[in-house]
């Protein structure tokens, strides 16, 4: 009877030592603190404590729901196995000095909303399975390294809010897809080495506020589907080489209060244009080529 007892009390303890997850996903928390130098953590995690009170480690119904760890000096990478965490709705691992790749297995997390590895080391392209996750709301891993393109298939993101992916290596074009994403708010992709034009399809991202490509390489003229983006508050296309006409449909954004247009080629009597958004707070056409002439319509494929 003793020996019953014992046994008895032995696996209470173990029940809540271990919160209830899963042992798939304990071996997933275990390896995050393996690969990115737990031990060095400003806030460890006590690996023989139970794991609900391990830091920025949040447990609803016995599942991983959460992980903030922001500023918590994480160094090395992402373990594959960190797509066991089949039940996460948030990561937050921003400032730390994560490196590496995304691992492809981030595709398994289809329950997560916010994804936030911003400024940190990442390198590598994004995984092609990053478009599987379509609960994400918002996705931020500007300030890395991150390399490649941004996934032909982005606009499977249906519920995406907010995509900020500035200050990178990113290259290649902007993907037509992007126009399903009809709630995007903020596509922020400024500072990265991305070509091409800025696709007509932008037109589909009704609920934008926000779009800046700065400081790229993109080319060509703004399409006239952009004056169906009546809610934008912010157009920044600063440095980069586009060049022509702006197109009238531009008048339609009676909502801008940031415009920077400076360093490309754009030809027209570009101050003028102030005058077209009362609510203008921040208007820049510096070191464009204005040529004085009234700004008319270019023609588009």
């Amino acid at each position: 009877m003793k020996t019953l007892k014992l046994s008895f009390l032995f696996c209470l303890i173990s029940v809540l030592s271990f919160g209830a997850i899963s042992a798939k996903e304990k071996a997933a928390l275990v390896a995050l603190n393996a690969s990115t130098q737990g031990e060095h953590w400003f806030k460890k995690w006590n690996l023989n404590a139970p794991v609900y009170t391990w830091c920025g480690v949040i447990i609803e119904d016995d599942k991983v729901v959460e992980l903030n760890l922001d500023s918590n000096n994480l160094s090395g990478t992402l373990p594959e196995m960190f797509g066991d965490l089949i039940h996460l709705r948030k990561i937050s691992f921003f400032r730390n000095a994560i490196t590496g790749k995304i691992p492809s297995s981030i595709g398994n997390l289809t329950e997560l909303k916010v994804m936030n590895i911003a400024f940190n080391q990442l390198n590598g392209t994004l995984p092609s399975s990053i478009v599987n996750l379509k609960s994400l709301v918002s996705l931020q891993l500007f300030m890395n390294r991150i390399e490649g393109e941004i996934p032909r298939q982005i606009g499977n993101l249906a519920n995406l809010e907010y995509l900020e992916l500035y200050n990178n290596h990113i290259e290649g074009t902007i993907p037509k897809s992007i126009g399903k994403l009809t709630k995007l708010k903020e596509l922020l992709i400024s500072s990265n080495k991305i070509t091409g034009n800025l696709p007509k399809e932008i037109s589909g991202m009704a609920s934008l506020r926000v779009l800046s490509v700065f400081d790229n390489q993109m080319l060509g003229i703004v399409p006239k589907s952009i004056g169906k983006l009546t809610g934008l508050e912010e157009l920044v296309l600063a440095n980069n080489a586009f060049y022509g006409d702006l197109p009238n449909e531009l008048a339609s954004l009676v909502n801008l209060k940031v415009l920077l247009l400076g360093n490309n080629a754009f030809k027209g009597d570009l101050a003028a244009l102030e005058k077209n958004f009362p609510k203008m707070k921040n208007f820049d056409v510096h070191n464009t080529e204005g040529r004085g002439v009234i700004v008319t319509l270019d023609p588009e494929d």
